[in-house]
């Protein structure tokens, strides 16, 4: 295996891309036999623009 166009992949090499399929894998597997709670959408949805906003509210960050 050897290594792979940027313009074509986001990774170095086919062992990399390879590497990061399979822990991909491990983590939908994970997340799909969780036995946690499901948080639903739109309230993950009020979450992240809480975040945003608080960012907004912040300003730029320094140096910018």
């Amino acid at each position: 295996m050897g290594k792979l166009d940027p313009i074509v992949s986001e990774f170095e090499t086919e062992e990399d891309a390879q590497a990061y399929d399979t822990w991909f894998r491990a983590q939908v597997e994970a997340g799909l036999a969780s036995t946690k709670p499901r948080i639903p959408h739109d309230e993950v949805m009020a979450r992240i623009r809480e975040i945003l906003d608080g960012k907004r509210r912040a300003g730029p960050p320094l140096g910018s």
